[in-house]
């Protein structure tokens, strides 16, 4: 019998999402004491989505041409370790774009496949995915929590070090992550281009494009747009630990709420509360009630959006199309998506506020609502697993 190996997969996700807990919240923060101006804040964090256009691809490729998935894993948390340590060195906008693309690209590699692989060793129980993926959330909490106390008593270049501490955990965990053999299935040999050409996969992309395009402005400016309004930096990981908090109960029971509601109510729900919840953030920022409900709803907007989505794709991507179907989410979701988000963000922050950017996110998420309304039928999900 197949033997889960799930603390070290789950160990996995602590480490990778401890790394995002620590970069994205403070990184920002860290490149404005360096007196970068908002646009190229928002230039220099993009790298994050934009090499997900490519790499994640690029990447699931190489690793089904060699079939060795867990090694092109390991490979990467290597040279994502010294692709970070540049920053120790450098200051210049021109190589810290350099240094931030290099690390995007090698990061931005594992995950799609150790989604697949995860997905591999839990074979004919995709429900439980997220009682291992809720401690990549875990992981999010304490490392946001721990570098917030952290910051607000040492000086922002200490954030390095605590980057570097969960690259190297990422770096232990993916040594110890065993290969899974692929999962087979009747029709894993159907053409790629095939099945992204059925309406119901593109507009679920279209719509995980919007969704993360709605969140960029969350990711680059969050932390920026509360100091602004006087929260210390301890409070700032608070509400970020609030909103992963969320998402971790979320999921915790997502495989009840998928047999009870079904993929497409899940997924219209969480585009319309993420519709809400960034209104929210934009016009309610100077009162903390609104804040605390609004990250509340960060267990609809990513945790049931996140699971719900991945399953869908889990499916409609069989057998060995499975990695290019993960990377293919990757890409178009948290790249292109991430990527348009972010660089808006960047431009709108400087010029119309910080109010109207997060106006503009809740556009996203309502067209993305739209997108699943219209044609991604109920029927579509029927025969997704729990």
């Amino acid at each position: 019998m197949h033997s889960l190996p799930y603390w070290r997969l789950s160990g996995y996700y602590f480490f990778y999402f401890a790394f995002i807990g620590a970069f994205s919240p403070y990184f920002g923060l860290y490149l404005q004491s360096l007196s970068f101006s908002a646009w190229d804040i928002g230039l220099l964090m993009s790298q994050m989505q934009l090499m997900r256009l490519c790499a994640p691809y690029l990447w699931g490729v190489l690793a089904d041409r060699l079939a060795q998935r867990v090694s092109v894993v390991r490979l990467a948390a290597v040279l994502s370790l010294i692709a970070f340590s540049a920053f120790f060195l450098v200051k210049s906008f021109p190589a810290m774009l350099v240094a931030m693309a290099l690390l995007a690209f090698f990061w931005s590699a594992a995950l799609p496949l150790v989604e697949t692989v995860t997905f591999d060793h839990l074979r004919d129980q995709p429900g439980r995915y997220s009682r291992i993926r809720l401690w990549g959330s875990v992981g999010f909490i304490v490392a946001v929590m721990g570098t917030g106390a952290l910051l607000d008593g040492l000086h922002l270049p200490s954030l390095l070090w605590v980057i570097v501490g969960t690259l190297t955990g990422i770096l232990i965990y993916a040594l110890a992550v065993p290969e899974a053999p692929a999962h087979a299935s009747a029709d894993e040999h159907l053409p790629v281009g095939d099945i992204v050409r059925q309406t119901r996969v593109r507009a679920l992309f279209a719509a995980c494009f919007m969704m993360s395009a709605a969140h960029g402005a969350l990711y680059v400016f969050y932390s920026i747009h509360l100091a602004d309004h006087q929260y210390n930096k301890f409070l700032v990981g608070c509400l970020w630990s609030l909103g992963v908090l969320a998402e971790i109960i979320v999921f915790f029971f997502m495989s009840d709420l998928l047999r009870q509601f079904g993929l497409r109510a899940i997924l219209l729900l969480s585009f319309a509360a993420a519709t809400v919840r960034f209104l929210m953030i934009g016009w309610g920022v100077d009162w903390l009630l609104v804040i605390v409900l609004a990250q509340l709803l960060h267990g609809l907007t990513f945790g049931a959006y996140h699971a719900a989505a991945i399953a869908a794709i889990n499916r409609w991507f069989p057998g060995r199309c499975q990695a290019r179907g993960q990377a293919l989410y990757s890409s178009v979701s948290f790249g292109a998506g991430g990527l348009v988000g972010g660089l808006l963000s960047g431009w709108t922050w400087e010029r119309l506020g910080a109010a109207p950017t997060y106006a503009l996110s809740s556009v996203f998420a309502l067209v993305g609502l739209l997108f699943v309304a219209q044609w991604v039928r109920r029927s579509d999900l029927d025969d997704v697993p729990d």
